[in-house]
């Protein structure tokens, strides 16, 4: 039952942080520490699974058009926004997903056991996604995003190898700096991470465990994950970032202040 409870809490965590700009990985090697929770590494992919799901799903109209509109391309030499969009996202994953794996695979793990790593760069990106989506004009929206635009925004996924840092959050950083309206950065970040989380969840697939907690744990991020992503896309529509970016400064601050203290 103990097992259950965590993956439920766990699974909640994950479908909220892993798509809003406040970091998973962050809230993941966060709460076993506090809680002294023994969690496998590969639960943590498991869970990314399930806001993998909750992605496809949400956009899976688009995907369709995207993947029919790409082949149409090569194959039929028609063009099309659906076509142009699908292998700008092919682009704009190989480079940042290869550099971000290597990145993760031989330091990421090693940087998730340090809190004060973790609160640092939960402050600092706070602080950058802060100014840059205060500052940074909105110049065009999601059909007219540039090779450059959507190249840049997939590149910087490398830099989510260090916990705190958040896939999502560097994603849509670099989306406002590149002058992209906020619904337009966030849609197109969620239709970016749906290859590289992929990726994770296949490389993994072998040390997964498949019991109740494992099935709970994709269920509520999962759940939890379609619910975030309607929020965010309308929130967006008239809001700002800066609600999360104050929350991930208080929660690195939280993070140094229970540090000193443990």
């Amino acid at each position: 039952m103990n097992e259950i409870l965590q993956a439920l809490v766990l699974g909640t965590v994950q479908g909220l942080t892993e798509l809003l700009p406040i970091s998973s990985s962050a809230h993941l090697n966060l709460i076993p520490w506090i809680f002294n929770w023994n969690i496998p590494e590969s639960f943590d992919v498991a869970l990314h699974f399930g806001t993998l799901l909750a992605i496809v799903i949400f956009f899976f109209k688009d995907w369709l058009k995207l993947i029919k509109g790409g082949y149409n391309q090569v194959v039929k030499k028609e063009k099309s926004f659906e076509g142009k969009m699908f292998w700008y996202l092919v682009a704009a994953t190989i480079p940042g997903g290869a550099i971000g794996f290597l990145l993760d695979h031989f330091v990421g793990d090693s940087l998730g056991k340090y809190p004060l790593v973790i609160a640092s760069a939960l402050i600092i990106m706070g602080i950058i996604l802060y100014i840059v989506d205060k500052k940074a004009p909105a110049k065009t929206d999601y059909k007219n995003m540039t090779f450059k635009q959507t190249f840049l925004i997939g590149f910087s996924q490398a830099l989510a190898f260090i916990p705190g840092v958040s896939r999502s959050g560097v994603t849509m950083t670099t989306g406002r700096i590149m002058g992209v309206d906020r619904e337009s950065t966030a849609k197109y970040t969620f239709l970016l991470s749906t290859p590289i989380v992929l990726g994770a969840t296949l490389y993994k697939f072998k040390d997964f465990v498949f019991n109740i907690p494992f099935f709970v744990g994709i269920l509520a991020s999962f759940i939890v994950g379609l619910i975030v992503i309607k929020f965010l896309l309308n929130y967006l529509k008239k809001g700002s970032f800066k609600v999360f970016a104050i929350y991930r400064v208080i929660l690195g601050l939280f993070i140094i202040g229970l540090y000193i203290i443990k």
